[in-house]
């Protein structure tokens, strides 16, 4: 039986995805993480740094040295910097450009994303010294978030940085998902996939993480510069060829791949060569999500967590949810209104066309194409960075506005999706959402709502 519900405004609606993207977002705010997590400890021997089930003596003459890559390094680094006080004694981060913030004893340097520049090269080296500089009483203490992999660009021997970048915009190209991305970033560096850690032998490392990856894997994570690689130059090669960019991948990368396959040039440190490095996560898309529910459930919805595992073509997952919202609007199912559907993941585009968008402005997009005109739902996704894609928005709502909108305009959503120009069409339908810089990264979140 169809079910009939009272007429909600869709700018309220609007107001309610808002704020409970928002929670989310506060929840994993990096400055927040770390001071929850990290303190030093009086012992009978005198002090130790302690974070989650990490426990680590401060040995006399010892010091801490901190580095560290990604878009929450700076409010990390800030945040190491007020737990830890004088015993830090120096170190280096790189962030993208516009967020760094001062700090006493760590250097903040920017760089490029997503794709790599000259930047994250010179900062790849600084904070290389520092692993390399590390004695057998120190302690590096690595402050590892989303996009560190590109900020963190050091070529391996042989290659430059414009190898890299071809290869990095080849694989954007094909739609290759952040695990291809690193599999084969690992094994064109001279940091990536552990070689951080073991420069920094025989000091002690603590990695501390904010997750922007599906599964939260400490590896896969700013491509685990501090932690074992399980990947082969033999998957680096399949991970290229799979999304179509061997074939044009710069000869000196070929090349060292094919030396790697052969065994004439060693592969990244295993996992059990690492094992002695400890890991702390400290913030998820998964704590995003239910700092999210708890928002909406005071907003009055019933929330349900539908998954923190949203993969694969971004316009395929917008129309999986046009016809989960349907199901809710005639059925009550997987709930009754009012409702509110929360997902976080990091689904992909696979760029046909010539135009601008992101992947969450392209879920959007196709969600709104196929459910936006009915006046009960609201959907929002964006990015947790505040950068969706090269745009300057984090995402966009989908609602009856902007196909009403759409209509006054007389603009097609269809064309706009079919050439990948979802920002364009959102600009034009004032149904962009922009947040500046959120100097934190925990992959996507997609709010869904049904009154």
């Amino acid at each position: 039986m169809r079910r009939t519900a009272k007429k909600t405004k869709p700018a309220s609606l609007r107001r309610d995805a808002r704020a409970i993207f928002q929670a989310g977002l506060d929840a994993v705010r990096p400055d927040e993480a770390v001071r929850r997590a990290l303190r030093v400890e009086k012992t009978r021997r005198g002090e130790a740094l302690v974070c989650g089930r990490s426990r680590l003596p401060l040995r006399p003459g010892g010091r801490i040295i901190v580095v560290g890559a990604g878009k929450a390094s700076a409010r990390m680094a800030q945040a190491a910097e007020k737990a830890l006080g004088r015993r830090i004694a120096g170190g280096c981060v790189v962030t993208t450009y516009g967020g760094a913030l001062p700090c006493r004893r760590i250097e903040v340097r920017e760089a490029g994303h997503p794709t790599p520049d000259s930047a994250g090269v010179a900062a790849a080296r600084r904070i290389g010294r520092w692993a390399d500089e590390a004695g057998r009483d120190d302690l590096l203490l690595c402050l590892i978030s989303g996009g560190g992999s590109s900020l963190l660009p050091a070529p391996a021997e042989g290659l430059t940085l414009a190898d890299k970048q071809r290869v990095t915009s080849l694989l954007l190209r094909g739609g290759a998902p952040i695990e291809a991305l690193n599999c084969v970033r690992k094994h064109l560096s001279a940091l990536k996939g552990g070689q951080l850690a073991r420069r920094a032998v025989p000091a002690r490392v603590l990695a501390l993480l904010i997750s922007d990856v599906v599964g939260d894997p400490p590896g896969v994570i700013a491509s685990g510069p501090a932690c074992g690689d399980p990947t082969t130059f033999a998957d680096a090669r399949a991970c290229l060829e799979r999304y179509g960019a061997w074939p044009s991948a710069p000869r000196r990368v070929r090349r060292r791949i094919e030396a790697g396959i052969a065994g004439r040039i060693p592969d990244t440190p295993a996992p059990a060569e690492l094992a002695w490095v400890r890991h702390e996560l400290l913030a998820t898309n998964g704590l995003a999500l239910r700092a999210a529910a708890l928002r909406a459930r005071a907003l009055g919805y019933r929330p349900l967590i539908l998954t923190r595992r949203l993969q694969g073509e971004a316009r395929e997952a917008g129309a999986f949810l046009a016809a989960l919202a349907d199901g809710i609007r005639t059925d009550g199912l997987p709930l009754r209104p009012p409702a509110c559907l929360l997902l976080g993941g990091e689904t992909t585009v696979t760029v046909r066309g010539r135009g601008l968008g992101g992947r969450s402005q392209e879920l959007a997009l196709s969600f709104a194409i196929r459910a936006g005109s009915a006046e009960n739902a609201c959907l929002l996704a964006a990015g947790t960075d505040g950068r969706d894609g090269p745009t300057p928005a984090a995402g966009a709502f989908a609602d009856a506005l902007v196909i009403q909108k759409a209509k006054q305009l007389k603009i097609d959503p269809r064309i706009y999706l079919s050439n990948n120009d979802a920002f364009r069409f959102f600009r034009r339908t004032d149904a962009l959402l922009r947040t500046g810089a959120t100097g934190t990264n925990v992959m996507d979140l997609v709010v869904l709502l049904e009154r």
